[in-house]
């Protein structure tokens, strides 16, 4: 449970928590062959790394050689947010690779990723039962995707599908529908998030390249849009009522402005969208969510809670604390000026809503004693 400033208590779910194989060779030990005998990429190829370091402090294990990558411990990412940060429940978002040429070694990628998750994390004797997980699968790879689905639907703990937003065609378009179609008929939302790994991804702006860390952060994100608006357009919103996304990398600050252009410019235009009769904006609720990081919103201005409540981004937005990268948070620095409701939506209800996810009423015992250093 968490406690706010003006002294009341909530409970806490963390709906960005993600995870990590130790190294490469621990990957290399989920996967079958001949995949196991290739090469792929590492979590930090790509091009922009952050100056300071990808990991917030006293998140990575061991030194030198026998450094392990963050989040990759359940028991030590345990203590941090059920111990040190109040966390109730942590939904886990594993990180991939990047989109790779060959689609078979991308989908093989990604099945152990799921394996690891499940049987670490999912299982795990004694954190099991706080943790849910996001399934990966592979958008460039179909049937491999509706296969993956098929295998861990049925997991009490899993309650989620994950893509990157990295894409070289637009998830509105009609290839990717199979795939909304398995999500739903699952009953699982789709998260989007940024990819870690550079792979064969396309420039992070539609423009190009950025110069810059700085740029790209600021930018990359903004890429749910076009995927937004292009499945609105294309109809996949009404031809899956049950479709829920989750735009599980921020920027939910960007929806107002856009869905209000959307709605001007498409109100004398339905006709050349029959399959979408209704105002753009119609399809936001429930089928679109965001998870609210420490880079979003206006932050503690007296408009912070208004804000949230414009195009309905309260019932949408969930915290999530991007652990343990460089800018995670812990949830306390939540705007002032939100209401009671809009602070209890953003803490837990909507996630627990989303996920079907029952809040303990008691916090488990203190884990924080026979648990390896930081």
């Amino acid at each position: 449970m968490r406690e706010h400033p003006d002294g009341s208590r909530t409970p806490l779910i963390d709906a960005s928590v993600h995870i990590f194989f130790g190294s490469n060779s621990d990957l290399g030990d989920f996967l079958p062959e001949p995949f196991k005998s290739r090469g792929f990429s590492d979590y930090e190829m790509d091009w922009y790394g952050a100056p300071g370091g990808e990991y917030a402090k006293g998140t990575q294990l061991g030194r030198g050689s026998d450094r392990i990558y963050p989040g990759s411990d359940p028991a030590v990412v345990a203590r941090h947010l059920f111990t040190d940060r109040d966390v109730d429940v942590a939904v886990l978002h594993p990180m991939g690779r990047g989109i790779m040429p060959d689609r078979h070694l991308g989908s093989a990628v990604l099945a152990a990723i799921n394996d690891m998750m499940v049987s670490r994390w999912l299982d795990h004797d004694r954190f099991g039962d706080r943790f849910r997980g996001t399934i990966r699968v592979n958008p460039d790879d179909i049937a491999g995707a509706v296969r993956e689905i098929t295998r861990w639907k049925d997991h009490p703990r899993v309650v989620q599908i994950g893509v990157p937003l990295q894409s070289r065609e637009l998830y509105g378009k009609p290839q990717f529908w199979p795939l909304w179609e398995a999500a739903a008929d699952a009953g699982l939302p789709v998260a989007v998030h940024t990819e870690v790994g550079e792979g064969i991804a396309l420039p992070p702006t539609p423009s190009g390249h950025t110069r810059t860390y700085e740029q790209y952060l600021g930018f990359t994100a903004l890429n749910y849009l076009y995927h937004l608006m292009n499945m609105i357009a294309e109809g996949v919103f009404e031809r899956w009522p049950a479709l829920k996304v989750v735009w599980a990398d921020g920027a939910a600050d960007f929806l107002t402005p856009f869905i209000w252009r959307m709605d001007t410019f498409g109100r004398p235009h339905l006709e050349q969208t029959p399959w979408a009769p209704l105002m753009p904006s119609h399809y936001l609720p429930d089928h679109v969510y965001f998870v609210q990081g420490s880079l979003d919103g206006p932050g503690d201005v007296d408009y912070a809670g208004d804000w949230l409540g414009f195009t309905g981004k309260d019932q949408m937005v969930m915290f999530g604390s991007s652990y343990p990268h460089w800018h995670n948070h812990d949830g306390s620095a939540l705007p002032p000026a939100l209401t009671a409701e809009q602070r209890d939506n953003v803490c837990w209800r909507t996630a627990a809503t989303l996920y079907g996810i029952d809040v303990p009423e008691a916090v488990p015992e203190d884990i924080s004693e026979n648990l390896p250093i930081r």
